[in-house]
């Protein structure tokens, strides 16, 4: 798997991953929902970087102009609910890529902290051939990621994967990393310590899905 760390140098992006950390901030959910949207933002315009492109013409009103033009079919999938404004974010960028949504969440049969991961709703188009971007705001043991790509991956296979994720433990990553086909993509926003024994991302910054979106049952 191809790892990318996106803060390893200083720019805006620290200053909202700062914000979305920050509990005092955390108070205001549209702020904290927009921040996560300009994060994927910015991760978009770097994971795009990395995509191939095609020679092109344009025509202006004064003549042509040669440039080049994205050659890959995208599809965003985001794993609901947390991942929906990061998602738009990046929809924000490639805003002419196809969209998916699929469901995760952990399950605890035991009402214990074991748990294990429950896929149940998918809605996303054809990506076999394409590049799949598939969005999470945060990576913590891993689990949801693979189920919900192995999911996916029943009856359709893409071009190629992207995973991207604004906050990763170190033991998500090695999950992945072990689950994964090497030709995967991981792009990182931010790299945390660990998890605790509750499977929580340390120092982290809660549940994502709660501070965009209210409190669930």
């Amino acid at each position: 798997m191809h790892l990318h760390y996106i803060s390893e140098q200083n720019s805006i992006l620290n200053h909202f991953l700062a914000q979305i950390r920050d509990v005092s901030v955390q108070k205001d959910s549209m702020r904290f929902r927009k921040n996560i949207e300009r994060i994927g933002e910015i991760m978009a315009y770097e994971l795009s970087k990395t995509l191939p492109y095609v020679p092109i013409e344009v025509q202006t009103p004064l003549g042509i102009k040669k440039t080049s033009a994205l050659e890959d079919h995208v599809v965003l999938c985001s794993v609901l609910r947390a991942g929906l404004a990061l998602h738009t974010g990046f929809m924000n960028i490639f805003d002419n890529a196809e969209n998916g949504f699929v469901s995760a969440y952990r399950h605890h049969p035991n009402n214990d902290d074991y748990f294990d991961i429950l896929v149940e709703y998918q809605a996303a188009p054809s990506f076999e051939n394409k590049t799949l971007i598939l969005i999470d705001p945060m990576l913590a043991t891993g689990q949801s990621i693979v189920a919900v790509l192995n999911k996916l991956h029943l009856e359709q296979k893409p071009k190629e994967i992207h995973i991207a994720v604004v906050i990763a433990a170190p033991e998500g990553i090695a999950y992945l990393e072990q689950n994964l086909p090497a030709n995967c993509h991981l792009w990182v926003a931010a790299l945390d310590e660990k998890l605790n024994e509750k499977n929580y991302i340390v120092p982290g910054l809660g549940d994502a899905g709660d501070l965009a979106y209210g409190v669930k049952l």
